[in-house]
């Protein structure tokens, strides 16, 4: 028997239909909280077969569907996002997440939710060359690269002026690189496992990043939930990962020979260009396109100490995190 309203408050989850926040879901149902997750009518269903708690459908851009969901919910995961490197219109993506983390959290103000906690990202963050960065690399909108990093950094300093301004209860948690089980879509890094997995990715360029299980990331939410700082932020991180070496740890998990070829950014942004012309008429999401290569240019490695510290957050190796993500696109057929 699930718990009652009676014996366990009622928390709502955004995007559960997603990476991130089905993980979420499941780790809070798994001790004992009553869950409550908002989904969209268009949203796929493959994480919500064995959904563990209460769905109701609507748009996060809808004040009144927000509204509805939220009745009688006194705590708030607030983890859905519009998470695209590339859009047509890209300042769709801005526009997107600024508007539904302020829906969000007016109607959790005034519904008078007594806690919070805000998925944002590692992406409103300025990297450090030479070594990890952390949570004081706060960056500006016109210091990121590309449309999603610039929505993050907005959403983010909306919810912190909310904080500072209106007595907003919210947590802030920045996910670095998430992989792992249940990735539908797949994410952009997903698509990357895919595809060296499948033996697609003869080349790499230099460039390196910090890859944590998506199991690891909900118990950070947790976490912070239980123990974090109302208006902090907290990397939740794994391993830094050079780009070469998860190629070559990918291809030494399915059997395959790992790449050998390092290529230079440059001569790789007409190619982009190109996927990107071809993904407007299609309709398609380009594998490589302009955003993904100037982000290349900068090593995204961030560390979780604070975490660690203040929260008591561990993330396991990165290689367990890629034999699981590996694991789940075989059963998915997506890895052959």
């Amino acid at each position: 028997m699930g718990p009652s309203e009676a014996s366990s408050p009622l928390v709502l989850v955004t995007g559960v239909s997603g990476f991130v926040g089905s993980a979420v879901a499941r780790a809070l149902a798994a001790r004992g909280a009553w869950v409550r997750g908002l989904v969209r009518e268009s949203s796929p269903r493959t994480n919500l077969g064995d959904f563990p708690g209460e769905l109701v459908e609507g748009d996060l851009r809808d004040a009144e569907a927000v509204t509805r969901a939220m009745a009688g919910v006194r705590h708030l995961f607030h983890v859905a996002a519009d998470y695209r490197l590339w859009a047509p219109d890209p300042e769709e993506i801005v526009r997107n997440n600024a508007a539904t983390t302020r829906i969000v959290m007016e109607v959790a103000l005034a519904a008078r939710v007594e806690r919070i906690v805000y998925t944002s990202s590692v992406a409103t963050l300025k990297p450090r060359e030479g070594e990890p960065a952390d949570e004081s690399r706060a960056a500006t909108p016109d210091q990121v690269v590309g449309a999603y990093k610039r929505s993050k950094v907005v959403a983010e300093r909306l919810v912190e002026d909310m904080v500072t301004g209106r007595g907003l209860p919210a947590v802030i948690v920045q996910p670095s690189t998430p992989i792992g089980p249940r990735d539908v879509r797949p994410t952009p890094t997903g698509r990357i496992i895919v595809e060296a997995a499948n033996g697609r990715m003869p080349a790499f360029v230099d460039s390196g990043l910090n890859l944590v299980h998506v199991d690891d990331v909900a118990n950070g939410h947790l976490l912070a939930f239980d123990k974090g700082r109302v208006g902090a932020r907290y990397i939740l991180g794994g391993q830094d990962v050079m780009l070469g070496d998860m190629l070559a740890d990918i291809a030494a998990i399915v059997g395959r020979r790992p790449p050998t070829i390092r290529i230079p950014r440059t001569p790789l942004f007409p190619f982009a260009w190109a996927n990107e012309q071809v993904a407007r008429i299609t309709g398609g999401d380009p594998f490589l396109n302009m955003d993904s290569l100037r982000m290349a240019k900068h090593r995204m490695f961030f560390t979780s100490a604070k975490a660690e510290t203040e929260l008591g957050y561990r993330a396991r190796p990165h290689r367990e995190a890629l034999a699981d993500a590996i694991a789940w696109f075989r059963g998915a057929g997506m890895v052959r």
